[in-house]
């Protein structure tokens, strides 16, 4: 199998391109600027776009949207937020995984079982609304809702899409005293990836298969 993985240059990404080689896959892993990876800027419309023309005729037998940012750990609610942080962080979260996975449609349609795995987050479940990380919630949130509906659009088509929360991993994002490492959520997403099909599409689960609440 042939897989692309956005945001392999560090944390969740780069286990994932890790774990999947080692387990035969071939990766081709993304990043804006990092040696040795794809060049692709998900918040740059063009950008998914210019990676697709250069694969050419590459057949991806799955597409792995795992590139995110959270920049509003801390914000207060009455004076921060600003909405240059919202375009941003949608642009990222939302817009750039669109936009990612419309640019390699044609790509995973020469596949015999293509799948898209999108990473979330818990924090995006209404659920667990906690009343902070307001603009990386509601990302998370419109990526599920993404997630889900691509579902629908694509089973027509034979692609699976499946969305999941990695868990709490000890990345930039999620801090030091996180509970996983990125290898043990890799591993276990891997595990997911696997069991991904057409009938599962939709689902949304956990890093070691739990369905989730939205």
């Amino acid at each position: 199998m042939t897989l692309l993985i956005t945001g392999a240059n560090r944390g969740i990404g780069a286990a994932l391109a890790k774990t999947l080689t080692a387990r035969g896959q071939e990766v081709l892993g993304t990043a804006r600027n990092t040696p040795g990876l794809l060049p692709l800027d998900v918040s740059d419309p063009a950008s998914p776009r210019a990676l697709a023309e250069q694969l050419g005729q590459t057949t991806l037998d799955a597409l792995i949207c795992n590139a995110g940012v959270y920049f509003d750990r801390h914000e207060p609610l009455g004076t921060g937020y600003p909405p240059e942080m919202w375009a941003e962080m949608f642009a990222v979260n939302v817009t750039g995984v669109f936009l990612t996975v419309q640019a390699m449609l044609p790509l995973l349609a020469r596949a015999e079982t293509p799948k898209i795995m999108i990473i979330s987050s818990q924090m995006g479940s209404n659920a667990l609304a906690k009343g902070n990380a307001l603009i990386y919630r509601a990302s998370k949130a419109a990526a599920l809702n993404l997630g889900s509906n691509l579902a629908a659009a694509l089973t027509p088509q034979g692609i699976a899409v499946g969305i999941y929360h990695p868990g709490w991993v000890t990345t930039d994002m999620g801090g030091s005293g996180a509970e996983l490492t990125p290898e043990q959520s890799a591993e276990r997403l891997a595990d997911r990836l696997e069991a991904l099909s057409l009938e599962t599409t939709g689902c949304f689960e956990t890093w070691d298969g739990r369905a989730h609440a939205y």
